[in-house]
């Protein structure tokens, strides 16, 4: 679509109250587009209120509609630790799940108020153009989506960030362009991250960053910091002793991780379109609760469900970044992983120091497969050492055959 096919139509813009947002916002409505602004709340850390967004855009004369998907966010975080899905350098899909939850949550509220057209802000080199548009697609295959900044005309009219500003002026609208910035910033409850800008040169380094969420290790305390986590089926359900619903553990794990300097991570991606991005990302609260979980996966899974396990996680990893986390393929991954995840409970404590984390104990496993007194190389009631013989002549047969048939190369 462009904007001429917008005449007679009500749009829905997913809006962060910034200047791409007010700029498509205005434009619309000086073209006589009948337009609605929304925008989720994730529990995002860098909005410290999230009416702010509704004052921001109030300006450009659409009315704007906040979604709490707070809830929501939340469960899809504990999906990710759940299934360990880790993307390309570590990322813990923070972005990637936001856009899932984003487009579930507004679409409801958009055709709720009429709306027969969805428009975002993604840029025309980015992964998120695909989330919003696929997610729209199967989610209501009978919505259009326009995506500004692949209009041919607007591009035109706002080829920089300048002359947005320019324009918002002329209309009594305050907008600056920040000259000091250095990075774009997107933020959530999973994470925020760090990319664009300064930042698009391998030669910067990822300490520009100023981190929201925590601290650099250098500034974390010096002294460890210890945190105890108790996992249901693979959910954390307590920390410190503390009884506490996804939300609420989301919000605790990435306080306490932040303060150590835990979950900040440089990675060079494969985007979905085939490019590589550079980005920083910062998610404490996911890299503390995911290791955590991991070291009760080790306990409870044999060789065979661990190889699984990986197969699983990053296939879920993929699909949830490539903007496919409501199809087939990604339930049915889950659906394993929920079955591993049945036996997936323990009690995990670990010692927080400057980034790192340390695994301290490992209690009430009851699942667990692991038996001290079978793996000690003390003498012990465990596995006899000598039935070990038998295993080990029949090895012996396979190796020795390999050998004579010349297809060993030393």
């Amino acid at each position: 679509m462009n904007i001429q096919d917008l005449t007679g139509k009500k749009v829905g813009i997913c809006v962060s109250g910034g200047l791409d947002s007010k700029t498509v916002t205005r434009k619309l409505r000086d073209m006589g587009v009948d337009v609605v602004c929304f925008s989720a709340d994730l529990a995002q850390p860098d909005e410290t209120d999230i009416q702010n967004v509704v004052k921001r855009m109030a300006p450009c004369g659409a009315e704007t509609v906040i979604v709490d998907l707070k809830q929501a966010m939340a469960e899809a975080c504990y999906d990710m630790i759940r299934a360990q899905a880790q993307y390309d350098g570590g990322y813990w899909n923070s972005t990637g799940i936001a856009r899932a939850v984003t487009v579930r949550g507004l679409i409801p509220a958009m055709k709720q108020r009429g709306c027969s057209v969805l428009a975002h802000g993604a840029t025309g080199r980015g992964n998120d153009q695909v989330r919003f548009e696929r997610y729209t697609n199967v989610l209501a295959p009978d919505m259009k989506v326009y995506a500004p900044w692949r209009d041919a005309e607007l591009l035109k009219e706002f080829p920089g960030r300048k002359e947005m500003a320019a324009y918002l002026n002329a209309k009594g609208i305050d907008a600056y362009v920040d000259t000091k910035k250095r990075y774009s910033t997107d933020a959530n409850l999973a994470g925020l991250s760090y990319e664009a800008e300064d930042l698009e040169s391998l030669n910067t380094p990822c300490n520009i960053v100023q981190p929201q969420m925590g601290v650099w290790p250098k500034d974390a305390p010096d002294k460890p910091e210890t945190v105890a986590v108790r996992y249901e089926k693979g959910r954390a359900v307590e920390i410190n002793g503390e009884r506490v619903s996804p939300l609420a553990g989301m919000q605790l794990a990435s306080k306490i991780a932040g303060r150590n300097g835990v979950g900040i991570r440089n990675a060079l991606e494969s985007r979905i379109i085939g490019t590589k991005s550079r980005g920083v990302y910062e998610a404490p609260g996911m890299e503390l609760l995911g290791f955590c979980l991991s070291q009760v996966y080790q306990a409870v899974l044999n060789r065979s469900a661990m190889e699984l396990m990986r197969t699983l996680s990053g296939l879920v990893a993929r699909e949830t970044y490539d903007g496919r986390y409501f199809e087939p393929t990604k339930r049915a991954a889950m659906a394993a992983i929920d079955s591993l995840a049945e036996c997936a409970n323990g009690n995990v404590t670990v010692a927080l120091y400057k980034g790192n984390i340390h695994f301290q104990s490992m209690t009430n496993v009851p699942a667990s497969l692991y038996n001290m007194a079978d793996s000690s190389m003390e003498a012990s009631e465990g596995l006899n050492p000598r039935s070990s013989q038998g295993y080990v002549e029949v090895q012996a047969v396979e190796a020795r055959t390999l050998a004579r048939s010349g297809q060993i190369r030393g």
